[in-house]
C-alpha cells in the first residue's frame, strides 16, 4: 500500500484511536502495525472478524480482557533453562487465568449469535490450568512468594521470624533502659546492611561496643549493631541467605515448568491477541457509530451517509456517494469552499479503513472496492527544503503516480493543474484524466477550473458533481452534488454583501452568453436533483416498509398455518378417542346381548332389543357440521392442474397431486397445504391436451442441479422456485444444495432463509464460504 497516501489519507490517526481501546500489550502491537491489506479473501475475513466482535458487544456491552500480558519473551527464557523472576511468573498466570474466564465468557455465547471466528478460537484455546495452579500455590498475586511453596522454605522462614523477634526484644531492652536513653539520638530500632541496628550518638560509640553499619550526615550518629546482638545477626543471615536459596530453587522449578508448556503457552498469547484486536476493532467501529461494509472485487465503491470520521458528528454532513458502476471517474468542479477536498479524504479514507478490516462510518448496506493501489495527491504540496513551487510539487507527485498507476487503482487529485496558467493548467487537468481514465483506475478529482465541466459531459463513464452553496447564508452546505456541475456564485454574493445591483448588471455584460447559459442550467440541476433525493428517500421509505409488512405478513402466515397443523392434529386425536369410545359401547352392546341370548335363549323380549338398538344407535359419534358442509356436494372429480377453491379458507390454488384417497396438495399463492377432498370446490379443470400418456417417474437417477440461481427473480417467484427445487433435491437424494441468491439489498436472502429455518427437512443453513459465493450464496443442509 502506498506510504504517502496512508499520510496524506491521515490512516495514523485512525490506528491512534484504535490503540485507546487495545486491552493488552498484545492488541496495541498489531494496532501499530496495521496497514491495509489488498488481498480480497483476507479482507472478507478481518471484516468478520471485527462484526462478530461488534455483535458480542451488542448483545453483552462488554468483554473480560483484564489480565493479559506479553509473555512470550518470559516463556522463550525458559524454554531454554533460564530462571525467571516472580513478576513474570504472576504475568504467567495472570494470562492464563483471563484465558479461562474468556472461554467461560465466550461459551453461552455460540447459542445466541453465528460467531464462527471467535468458536474456532475458543476451540483452540487450551489452557495450561495445572501450570497456573502451580504458580498460585507458590506465589501471591502480589508477587510475594508463599510460605506454603515448600516444606523447607516455611521451616527457615519460621527460624528467620523466631531469630528477628529474639533480635528486636534484646535491642528494645536496652533502647528502653534509663542508662542508655542520654546515649540514643533515637530510642527506635533499624535496618542497615540487612542487620538491626541502633542509632548511638557519636561520643557514645565505644559503650555499647559491637560494629558501625552507617552514619548519619551530620556525622553525630553512629548506627551500631551491639555486641549482644551480634551473634543472633549472623544466625538471622544465615537463615535469610538459606531463604534465598530456597526462594531460587522454588523459582528454578517453576520456570522449567513453564518451558514445558511454551508451546501452549504461545498459541494461547497468539489467539489472545487476535481477541484483543477483534475487541479493539469493534469498540472503535461502536465510538464512532460505524457499520460493516460490503466488500467486492470489482471496483465499485458505494457509501451512504458517509462521514469523515475525524470531523465531529455534529458539524459533519454526510454524503451519498458511488463511483465504479456507471461512471469511473468523478469530476468535482466549483469554487473553493473546503468541502472538495474532505470528499476525497473520506473516500479515500474510508476504503483504507475497510481494506485494514475495520467498520466505516456510513449507513448499511454500503459497499468498498479493494483496490492494490491508492493514490492521493491532496493539499499544498510547496516544498521549501527542494525550493519547488506548489505546481512543480504537485506534477513530481503526479509523474510518480503515472508510473505505478493501472486497473486495480483508487486514484484522488485534489485541484488538478492548479499552480499555473488557468488555461494552460485546465487543459494539462484534462490530459491527466484521460490518461488515469485510460488505464481504467478509479478516479475523483476536484477543480475550480469551469472548463472542466463540459470534460464530465463529453467522456464516457466519466461524470460531474459540485457541492452545494447555501447563496443564502453565504456558506457552502458541503452536500455533495452528483451529476451537476459547480457553478461561480460571485454575482450572488456580491449581490447579497451590498454591491450594487448596476456594478453587478455591468459585469455580466462581459461574460460570454453561453456561460449564463450554462450556470441557468446548473441551477435547475440542482434543484432537479434536490427534488430527486426527496423523492428517492421518500421511495426508500416506503420500500422499507412495505417490506417490513410483507415479512410481518408472511412470519402471521406461518404461524397460522402451524396453528392449523395443531388444531388439525388436536381434533383427530379427539376424533380418534369418540371412536374409540363408540366402539367400546358398541361392543358393550354386543357382550350383552349374546349374555342375554346365552341366558334366556329364545326368551328376549322386544323391549330389551329396542332398548339395545337405542343403545347402539347412541354409540354414534355425533359431528357437528357448518351449514356448508350440511349440504350434501355433488361427487367431483380432481385431476392434478385444476383450479379448486379451499372452502375453509374461501382461497382458490391449483392441484398438485394427490397425497392420500381423499386428500390433496394444493398450492395457494407460495404457500402448499395438504387439503381434504370434501373441503375442496372445482372451480376450473385443467385444459386437456391431446397427446401420447407419457409416465415420469423422478426418483434418484432423476437430474437436479447442486445449485439454484435466483438472481433477479422476483420474491414471490423466487420462494416458488426454491420450494420446487426443495422437493426436488430431496427426491433426488442429495443431502446439500446451494442457493444462489445474491448480495443486493438483502430482502431476497432474509426471504429465503425465514422459509427454509421453517421446512421440516432442512437440518442447517450456513453462507457460503469465500469459495462458494460468501453471502451471496445460502448452503443448505437435509436432515
Amino acid at each position: 500500500m502506498n506510504e504517502k497516501a496512508l499520510h496524506t489519507l491521515e490512516f495514523n490517526k485512525v490506528k491512534t484511536q484504535l490503540i485507546k481501546h487495545a486491552a493488552s500489550a498484545l492488541g496495541k502491537e498489531l494496532a501499530e502495525r496495521l496497514i491495509p491489506s489488498t488481498d480480497f479473501e483476507e479482507i472478507v475475513r478481518l471484516q468478520k472478524e471485527t462484526d462478530e466482535a461488534a455483535n458480542v458487544l451488542r448483545l453483552k456491552g462488554h468483554v473480560p480482557l483484564g489480565g493479559i500480558f506479553n509473555i512470550i519473551p518470559a516463556v522463550k527464557r525458559a524454554e531454554i533453562g533460564g530462571m525467571l523472576h516472580i513478576g513474570e511468573l504472576v504475568e504467567i498466570a495472570s494470562t492464563i487465568r483471563a484465558s479461562r474466564q474468556i472461554k467461560k465468557f465466550f461459551e453461552p455465547l455460540f447459542e445466541e449469535a453465528k460467531l464462527e471466528i471467535l468458536q474456532q478460537y475458543y476451540e483452540d484455546m487450551n489452557p495450561p490450568v495445572s501450570l497456573e495452579r502451580t504458580i498460585s500455590n507458590a506465589i501471591s498475586e502480589n508477587g510475594e512468594v508463599l510460605d506454603s511453596a515448600s516444606d523447607k522454605l516455611r521451616t527457615v522462614r519460621v527460624q528467620i521470624r523466631s531469630y528477628e523477634g529474639r533480635v528486636r526484644e534484646k535491642l528494645e531492652s536496652i533502647i528502653r533502659s534509663s542508662s542508655a536513653q542520654k546515649m540514643l539520638s533515637d530510642a527506635i530500632i533499624t535496618i542497615r546492611n540487612d542487620r538491626f541496628v541502633i542509632p548511638v550518638k557519636q561520643e557514645y560509640r565505644t559503650h555499647f561496643g559491637g560494629m558501625v553499619h552507617d552514619q548519619s550526615s551530620s556525622g553525630q550518629t553512629l548506627f551500631i549493631e551491639p555486641q549482644s546482638v551480634v551473634s543472633l545477626n549472623n544466625e538471622l543471615h544465615n537463615a535469610r541467605m538459606k531463604e534465598q536459596i530456597e526462594v531460587e530453587r522454588i523459582l528454578t522449578e517453576l520456570s522449567n515448568e513453564v518451558g514445558a508448556h511454551s508451546e501452549e503457552l504461545r498459541i494461547l498469547v497468539a489467539i489472545l491477541r487476535e481477541i484483543d484486536f477483534m475487541f479493539m476493532k469493534a469498540k472503535l467501529g461502536a465510538e464512532m457509530k460505524a457499520t460493516k461494509p460490503e466488500i467486492n472485487n470489482e471496483g465499485k465503491i458505494r457509501l451512504f451517509k458517509a462521514r469523515h470520521p475525524f470531523i465531529p458528528r455534529d458539524e459533519v454532513v454526510a454524503n451519498d456517494i458511488e463511483l465504479g458502476k456507471d461512471f469511473t471517474t468523478i469530476v468535482i468542479t466549483g469554487p473553493n469552499t473546503g468541502g472538495k477536498t474532505v470528499t476525497l479524504k473520506t473516500v479515500g479514507l474510508i476504503t483504507l479503513m475497510a481494506q485494514a478490516g475495520l467498520q466505516i462510518p456510513a449507513q448499511d448496506g454500503s459497499e468498498v472496492a479493494v483496490f492494490q493501489s491508492i493514490f492521493a495527491d491532496i493539499g499544498d504540496e510547496q516544498s521549501i527544503e527542494q525550493s519547488l513551487s506548489t505546481f512543480s510539487s504537485h506534477m513530481v507527485n503526479i509523474v510518480e503516480i503515472l508510473k505505478h498507476v493501472n486497473h486495480e487503482s483508487l486514484v484522488l487529485f485534489d485541484e488538478l493543474g492548479a499552480g499555473t496558467d488557468p488555461q494552460e493548467g485546465a487543459a494539462l487537468a484534462m490530459a491527466l484524466l484521460d490518461e488515469v481514465h485510460r488505464c481504467g483506475a478509479r478516479v475523483i478529482a476536484t477543480t475550480h477550473y469551469p472548463e472542466l465541466k463540459a470534460y464530465g459531459y463529453n467522456r464516457e463513464g466519466v461524470i460531474n458533481a459540485s457541492v452545494e452553496f447555501n447563496v443564502e447564508t453565504l456558506s457552502p452546505t458541503y452536500r455533495l452534488l452528483i451529476g451537476v456541475p459547480g457553478r461561480s456564485n460571485a454575482f450572488e454574493i456580491s449581490k447579497r454583501l451590498g454591491l450594487s445591483t448596476e456594478i453587478i448588471e455591468r459585469a455580466k455584460t462581459h461574460i460570454h452568453a453561453e456561460t449564463n447559459k450554462i450556470d441557468n442550467m446548473i441551477a435547475s440541476l440542482e434543484e432537479s436533483t434536490r427534488q430527486a433525493e426527496r423523492e428517492e428517500k421518500d421511495a426508500r421509505d416506503l420500500l422499507k416498509s412495505a417490506e417490513k409488512l410483507h415479512e410481518d405478513l408472511q412470519k402471521e402466515m406461518m404461524d397460522y398455518y402451524q396453528k392449523k397443523d395443531q388444531l388439525i392434529e388436536k381434533a383427530k386425536l379427539k376424533a380418534k378417542a369418540i371412536i374409540q369410545e363408540a366402539e367400546r359401547e358398541a361392543e358393550e352392546v354386543i357382550t350383552s346381548l349374546r349374555q342375554m341370548q346365552f341366558e334366556k335363549a329364545a326368551e328376549i323380549k322386544e323391549h330389551e332389543l329396542i332398548e339395545a338398538k337405542k343403545r347402539l344407535q347412541d354409540a354414534v359419534p355425533v359431528i357437528a357440521m357448518d351449514g356448508k358442509q350440511k349440504i350434501k356436494k355433488q361427487k367431483q372429480s380432481f385431476q392434478p392442474g385444476d383450479e379448486v377453491k379451499v372452502i375453509s379458507f374461501d382461497q382458490k390454488g391449483h392441484l398438485i397431486e394427490k397425497v392420500a384417497n381423499d386428500e390433496w396438495q394444493v398450492q395457494i399463492g407460495i404457500l402448499k397445504m395438504k387439503v381434504q377432498e370434501h373441503d375442496l370446490e372445482l372451480v376450473k379443470s385443467k385444459p386437456t391436451v391431446e397427446a401420447k400418456s407419457i409416465t415420469t417417474i423422478k426418483g434418484k437417477e432423476y437430474h437436479v442441479g447442486l445449485e439454484l440461481d435466483l438472481r433477479g427473480e422476483r420474491f414471490e417467484d423466487a420462494l416458488i422456485k426454491v420450494e420446487k427445487y426443495i422437493d426436488d433435491a430431496l427426491l433426488a437424494g442429495y443431502p446439500r444444495v446451494s442457493i444462489i441468491h445474491g448480495k443486493g439489498t438483502g430482502a431476497l436472502r432474509s426471504g429465503v432463509q425465514n422459509y427454509l429455518k421453517n421446512h421440516r427437512a432442512v437440518k442447517n443453513i450456513r453462507f457460503g464460504n469465500a469459495n462458494e459465493g460468501g453471502i451471496g450464496v445460502t448452503v443448505v443442509e437435509f436432515k
